[in-house]
């Protein structure tokens, strides 16, 4: 007489391949939602860190050498807060430039936020021209 079915020991070794199967998949996915979530601050500091460099480029009034700070609330429950430091220096200048003569003004832009305890952070520059404003001569009143 032939038995049909399968064997408890051949129900025991196929269940545990399918264990240790759902258990990588499992484990990639996790790893796939991770790397998801990094991507998404990444983007977001991104697209912030743009339009803050925009801003500063258009500004014709900053303070050359002193270190401007700012920063986003996050607008989402799943964002972190972002912020910002620039300074503006010149980049291109003679020492004696003539009144209007153009020069380069160089703004450095960082971008910093916390992810999973570790401080993330990332650099722009822009350029831009300036015009140059004559400096007064010593003993001379302006």
């Amino acid at each position: 007489m032939k038995q049909r079915g399968f064997t408890l020991l051949e129900v025991l070794v196929a269940t545990l391949i399918m264990a240790i199967a759902v258990t990588g998949l499992l484990s990639s996915l996790s790893t796939s939602l991770r790397n998801g979530a990094r991507l998404t601050a990444y983007d977001s500091a991104t697209m912030r860190a743009r339009q803050k460099m925009d801003e500063l480029l258009a500004a014709t009034q900053l303070p050359k050498g002193a270190r401007m700070e700012g920063g986003w609330d996050s607008y989402a429950a799943a964002e972190v807060p972002i912020r910002w430091r620039a300074v503006v220096s010149d980049f291109d200048r003679q020492p004696a430039a003539v009144a209007g003569a153009p020069y380069l003004q160089r703004i450095q832009l960082d971008i910093l936020w916390t992810e999973g305890g570790q401080q993330r952070t990332f650099s722009l520059e822009g350029y831009r021209t300036g015009g140059a404003v004559p400096e007064p001569m010593p003993g001379v009143a302006p």
